[in-house]
């Protein structure tokens, strides 16, 4: 059984890359880090590769907005490649300003066309500041390869612009018809629609995270590639934490799928 490849990208400002690598192959992934110039020099390279990652971080410090500048030259650049890697029946994950890539270049949630037009946005917090914090998800959708319905769990986000809101209400009902949310935050309890700070940011309907039509594209604002250990948790002595975290899990998923 051939290891899937995962290749990680990253431009300046970008500072999860390694632990995202890292994390992909704990998950049982070989991984590779590349600055994004060399790869639109020959976005060709993808074919090499059954994973696509845009980790965490301020890309181009974030001018214009948030994953703008990435996600821009991605779509032009290398937009075909990208499209032709899920087409066949690969995987592409966006973490934190990796999933404000993804939005910007129209890719999540896709629901006119691939590469379309920007039907959702990631703009500032509610609370006009940079959040910190462990969150409570809950993943809503069984059709995304990194995630399995129903599953609750926390990891950690951070992010100043987090609060994802839709174009319209015509797109919101769009995105919640057709599985297109991939996790909700909740309380720490379940509890739907929580309030600040368990939906840290105000994000509409609670939305952490969004899939396309595929499945096999994920973005989310919480960092799952930061909850690789039980002792990253702050409570992991008070819980007895022993079982394989639920960030590491989601890269594993995505590697077994591929297999």
């Amino acid at each position: 059984m051939a290891t899937p490849r995962a290749l990680i990208l990253r431009a300046a400002g970008t500072n999860c890359d390694q632990e995202t690598a890292h994390a992909f192959e704990m998950g049982g992934a070989r991984a590779d880090v590349l600055p994004l110039q060399p790869f639109l020099e020959r976005p060709s390279l993808l074919a090499d590769y059954q994973i696509l990652a845009i980790p965490g971080g301020f890309s181009y410090g974030d001018d214009i907005a948030a994953g703008r500048v990435f996600g821009l030259r991605l779509a032009h650049r290398a937009g075909e490649q990208i499209l032709d890697l899920v087409q066949r029946g690969g995987a592409v994950l966006g973490i934190c300003n990796g999933f404000q890539v993804l939005v910007q270049m129209g890719l999540l949630p896709g629901l006119a066309e691939p590469l379309g037009q920007v039907e959702v946005t990631l703009t500032d917090n509610d609370r006009p500041i940079y959040q910190d914090r462990w969150v409570n998800l809950e993943v809503t959708t069984d059709r995304c390869v990194f995630l399995k319905k129903g599953e609750r769990f926390s990891i950690p986000m951070a992010h100043a612009e987090g609060k994802l809101v839709p174009r319209d209400d015509a797109t919101l009902h769009s995105l919640q018809d057709g599985q297109f949310i991939a996790v909700r935050y909740v309380g720490p309890n379940g509890e739907a629609q929580p309030a600040y700070p368990h939906n840290p940011n105000g994000s509409v309907d609670a939305i952490a995270g969004l899939t396309d039509r595929t499945g096999r594209v994920l973005g989310l604002m919480p960092h799952p590639e930061r909850f690789l250990f039980p002792f990253q948790h702050p409570t992991w002595t008070r819980d007895g934490l022993t079982d394989t975290p639920e960030g590491r899990q989601i890269f594993h998923n995505a590697v077994q799928a591929l297999r």
